[in-house]
């Protein structure tokens, strides 16, 4: 069993990670998964949050506009549904799966990709996962301790990935 993760301070640093490493990887495993990408807007307290599923390449927004005031969690819960059931779907012919976060959906109700993870396990397939120190406990008490913690370098977890999905290939 494969299963790694990453962790780093500040507001959308993984995901900027996680997309660096998918860059790293393009071409040379067959990814599914998901990237995050967070864009500001001025008129708006919270960002529009978008998922790139990793197995087709469609990006889905995951946020809901809840207008200039909004506050509180606005994510649309029928999207990211959406990308689980894409993800769970492309995951007998990946090489690796990268989930961009373990979050609240995760760690409070054990649903959103944490099925997934399991899943991948099961199949043997390598995987990759961001999560923020609030979800870190949650997240360790999933995977029972036995996830490794990488370090904060894209050499490094890019090196992480091809060794462990081509040794899922071999």
């Amino acid at each position: 069993m494969k299963l790694g993760y990453i962790s780093l301070p500040g507001r959308g640093a993984s995901d900027r990670f996680l997309a660096q490493v998918v860059d790293g990887l393009a071409g040379r495993l067959r990814l599914c998964g998901t990237v995050q990408t967070n864009t500001a807007r001025a008129d708006r307290r919270k960002c529009d949050m978008d998922l790139r599923l990793l197995s087709t390449g469609e990006v889905l927004r995951i946020s809901e506009d809840r207008g200039a005031l909004a506050r509180g969690c606005t994510l649309d819960t029928s999207v990211l549904a959406q990308a689980v059931v894409a993800t769970e779907a492309a995951l007998p012919g990946a090489d690796l799966l990268i989930v961009n976060k373990f979050g609240k959906t995760e760690a409070e109700a054990g649903g959103g990709f944490a099925p997934v993870i399991g899943e991948a396990i099961c199949l043997d397939v390598p995987v990759l996962v961001g999560v923020n120190a609030l979800n870190l406990p949650a997240f360790e008490a999933f995977t029972d301790g036995l996830a490794e913690a990488l370090p904060a370098d894209v050499s490094h977890v890019t090196d992480w990935c091809l060794r462990a999905g081509l040794r899922h290939v071999a």
